[in-house]
């Protein structure tokens, strides 16, 4: 039966439409692209897709730039959560592909990118659970762990454990950041710390706006806003769920973030650039012992870098300020 004769439960647009049958369509889904096994023809980057967990169903696609035959040098890791407001892309898509080859091309890492559960089939904390279950999954694979079991060799052969790096755009941004908060609590597999983590135009919010975000009705209206209750409808406090809104009273602390580098992305047209500087403001204040970077590109939109067809100056600009940070 066509979507069109199907009838609708829910929507949330321009985003997801959902049908009483239970199937979802993903309206702003960019396609599926397959890895390149054999380097990609214009970065020399290899990629493979493989399984982390059957249950959960968790998965990844890998990256690993082209390297001299005889590369001994072991190679920073990233392990790199998509955007897509926890409900539409994958680490499969064209988009996510595309960039991630440019972003490993550049910086010389290998880079995992976690394929977790989308919401509303699997509504949040899952995104979360399963993005811990794949960081701890990679983490597993360092020498000072004994676990046993099937190893991934490009991580075995090629990842180097003390430069372990975090990092994702908008709801991945938002990952990253609670990842690096639960690893303060939570220790990773044989001792492994995160080095340091990127948040790029992160997707944080709160029951208050600042900034130049809408105010009364329309506050509540906006996208940022709504895409929670969507993805979260369970959320404790709502839209100011500690995920969501680090900030406020019986919060826990950002001195917990566990990590020694932060790197805070925004551009200057996004809905979502205050949120961004707010967030870095929060850090700095809040008495965390390492190192945090602001690093804004004006005049473009959000994500840009990674929706812009071609690759123009702001889009290198981008693409080699985060290859700089993952050193």
């Amino acid at each position: 039966m066509s979507s069109s004769t199907k009838e609708i439960a829910s929507e949330f647009l321009p985003f997801i439409r959902f049908y009483k049958d239970g199937s979802v369509e993903r309206l702003l889904d960019s396609p599926y692209v397959p890895p390149s096994p054999n380097q990609n023809p214009e970065t020399g980057v290899s990629s493979k897709d493989i399984t982390i967990s059957d249950n959960p169903n968790i998965s990844a696609r890998l990256y690993l730039p082209n390297l001299p035959q005889n590369q001994s040098q072991k190679l920073p890791i990233l392990v790199y959560f998509h955007g897509g407001g926890f409900c539409i892309e994958s680490a499969f898509s064209f988009l996510d592909t595309r960039y991630l080859n440019s972003l490993v091309s550049e910086a010389r890492v290998l880079a995992i990118s976690v394929d977790y559960r989308l919401a509303p089939e699997n509504p949040l904390p899952i995104a979360y659970e399963d993005c811990w279950d794949a960081l701890r999954w990679v983490a597993s694979h360092s020498s000072n762990n004994d676990s046993g079991g099937d190893k991934e060799p490009w991580l075995v052969r090629y990842g180097d454990f003390d430069r372990l790096y975090i990092g994702g755009d908008s709801a991945g941004g938002n990952i990253a950041h609670n990842m690096a908060m639960k690893a303060g609590v939570e220790s990773l597999c044989g001792g492994v710390k995160i080095l340091g983590a990127f948040l790029s135009h992160p997707y944080f919010w709160s029951s208050k706006p600042i900034g130049s975000e809408p105010k009364g009705e329309d506050f509540e209206k906006a996208v940022p806003y709504l895409t929670w209750d969507f993805v979260y409808p369970s959320a404790p406090g709502g839209v100011d769920n500690p995920m969501l809104n680090p900030a406020g009273e019986g919060k826990p602390s950002l001195a917990g973030l566990a990590c020694s580098r932060l790197l805070v992305c925004v551009a200057g047209k996004d809905a979502l650039r205050d949120r961004g500087v707010w967030y870095y403001d929060l850090v700095k204040e809040s008495g965390w012992k390492g190192e945090v970077e602001l690093f804004e590109v004006e005049g473009e939109d959000h994500c840009y870098h990674i929706f812009c067809v071609s690759e123009t100056e702001n889009v290198k600009k981008m693409i080699k300020r985060l290859a700089s940070f993952l050193v």
